[in-house]
């Protein structure tokens, strides 16, 4: 009977104080960790919010300030013809300031 009494004793007053510690350590540390990833968790919606926002900020100026690929063609193939006409005047010889032939530049 004595051993049942110890055995009783033991039970009561070292294992179930323990077991009890144990689950409230196990539940708070349960808590904080929750708590910890809710913490992380808005810090990360607000840095990918604040990342959204800066490329669309960047979106927008990309789109003001660089030309098109179309306005860009454009504009190589105006140059392209000038320069074209340009090159078919000089082979012609008209050169604007040149004397008139025969005469030695002489009026």
């Amino acid at each position: 009977m004595q051993e049942s009494i110890d055995l009783s004793w033991w039970i009561t007053a070292v294992e179930l104080p323990v077991m009890g510690g144990l689950f409230w350590l196990i539940a708070r540390l349960r808590r904080d960790a929750e708590s910890a990833l809710e913490t992380v968790r808005a810090r990360a919606e607000t840095a990918q919010a604040q990342v959204r926002e800066s490329l669309a900020a960047y979106k927008l100026e990309v789109a003001k300030t660089y030309v098109s690929v179309a306005t860009l063609k454009d504009v190589e193939r105006r140059l392209t013809d000038h320069l074209l006409r340009i090159e078919t005047k000089l082979e012609n010889g008209c050169a604007p300031f040149a004397p008139p032939y025969g005469d030695g530049g002489r009026r």
